[in-house]
């Protein structure tokens, strides 16, 4: 069965800081705690990554993903390849200019590869949300001192 979870924030910045910011994946282990490793394999013409390798832990449980990036204007998608904790994996980050900064939406659906107590995805979930949204404010803040 799949989960899905979503969150919006706004940070003080513009649509580009933020895109740049996630275009960083190599420094995404110092601005989230789900992230132990990040490595390119290789990226789009612009510079910006194609497919990544991570190694991930939520709730005591490592994987190591592929992931598949595309890049629009004022969003970012990804796709996990099944790996041994999830048939599949789907996330998205949608930026839309709000005032003088940016509404971030961030939403992510996973199908574990084995069936999870309530209150372990409930914590799983309010983990990876927290990471993606407030560890990614504080990066795209930090990097405008």
């Amino acid at each position: 069965m799949a989960v899905r979870a979503s969150r919006e924030i706004v940070i003080d910045a513009p649509p580009e800081a933020i895109l740049d910011a996630l275009a960083d994946v190599e420094a995404v282990p110092t601005w989230s705690s789900v992230h132990k490793h990040v490595h390119v394999v290789d990226r789009y013409d612009d510079g910006r990554p194609r497919r990544v390798e991570v190694t991930i832990k939520v709730l005591g449980l490592v994987d190591h993903e592929i992931l598949e990036y595309h890049w629009g204007r004022d969003w970012v998608v990804w796709d996990a390849d099944r790996t041994a904790q999830q048939h599949a994996q789907h996330v998205e980050y949608t930026l839309r200019r709000e005032g003088n900064g940016t509404r971030v939406r961030f939403d992510i659906t996973l199908e574990p590869s084995a069936p999870l107590p309530h209150f372990l995805i409930k914590h799983a979930k309010k983990t990876v949300l927290h990471a993606a949204t407030e560890g990614l404010r504080r990066h795209v803040l930090d990097g405008q001192l």
